[in-house]
């Protein structure tokens, strides 16, 4: 595949994503609901709609078409993945967690409202995800939307991404070795990308040997993607991130690259990238865009 079409896809993706996240942050209260507080649709919809890679929904969205999944459903899917994702930023970048001003350029939902509405807005979008897998919008059987409902909850919280914030920050007042580091990326980004993975073919009603070989790939790319990440806050600056750079360092936080150096780093990624393509050859060229994702993850520049 070439450069421009696998871009081209990429953004095809996020622009259809944001579409949908933007309708479904729309101000008109959904049956069941009450009313939509105008202040705190607005700090949601700042926390989501600012753009970003959009990179967990491509993951959905190709990993269901990998098995002929409903483009609809996988879509859906995708922007409830988001919103989980979303939510993590915005607590993330909150003056108790990693305190940072700026996220994808613009000013952090604390800054731009206030404390209090950032975390009314993560807690608004984490809840959201849920009553999007869960509505009949989303059409899939009942089975297949409860076992979704099930791996994303697990792969968000205390045993996921939530259990990953936390290690994180113990991990600001003592050394780790490098199991620890392994598991805390594991979970605080590994997780999320993993159930990306094996959302599609989940949603697509694919054999559970296909669900574990996209599992095992989305463990993959979920360490190369923590890697590269780690890379970048070494050797990029702010305005190339669109965030804070040098915050691990600064912070005296362990990571892979700071144990062992970006050279040792790189050759890593190199081979999370060819065991990444390994796991896919089963399906040829049906793979491919996957495959480029799995090489983007871990080469691109912010």
């Amino acid at each position: 595949m070439q450069d421009e079409l696998f871009l081209t896809t990429l953004q095809d993706h996020a622009r259809d994503v944001e579409t949908l996240l933007g309708a479904l942050l729309s101000s008109e209260p959904l049956p069941g609901e009450v009313a939509r507080p105008q202040r705190l649709l607005a700090a949601m919809r700042h926390g989501v709609l600012a753009g970003g890679k959009r990179m967990r929904p491509a993951l959905v969205i190709e990993s269901a078409r990998l098995f002929d999944g409903d483009c609809d459903a996988a879509l859906r899917v995708a922007a409830s993945l988001e919103c989980v994702h979303c939510y993590s930023l915005i607590h993330d970048d909150l003056p108790a967690m990693d305190d940072d001003d700026l996220r994808r350029g613009q000013p952090t939902v604390h800054k731009a409202f206030d404390e209090a509405a950032a975390i009314l807005a993560g807690d608004s979008l984490l809840t959201y995800a849920f009553d999007v897998l869960a509505s009949p919008d989303t059409d899939l059987p009942a089975a297949i939307k409860m076992d979704l409902v099930l791996r994303l909850a697990r792969a968000s919280g205390p045993g996921g991404m939530a259990g990953g914030q936390a290690l994180d920050l113990e991990a600001e007042t003592k050394a780790l070795i490098e199991t620890e580091i392994r598991q805390l990326q594991a979970m605080k980004t590994g997780a999320l990308i993993r159930f990306a993975c094996e959302a599609g073919p989940v949603l697509a009603g694919a054999p559970d040997a296909d669900i574990e070989r996209l599992t095992h790939f989305g463990r993959i790319i979920g360490l190369a993607f923590q890697l590269r990440d780690d890379v970048l806050d070494l050797v990029s600056d702010s305005a190339t991130l669109g965030k804070a750079a040098g915050k691990d360092a600064a912070r005296n936080k362990g990571t892979l690259p700071a144990l062992y150096g970006v050279d040792w780093t790189e050759r890593t990624l190199k081979d999370l990238v060819d065991e990444a393509h390994a796991a896919l050859a089963p399906y040829g060229v049906r793979a491919e865009m996957l495959s480029r994702l799995a090489t983007y993850v871990a080469t691109r520049e912010k």
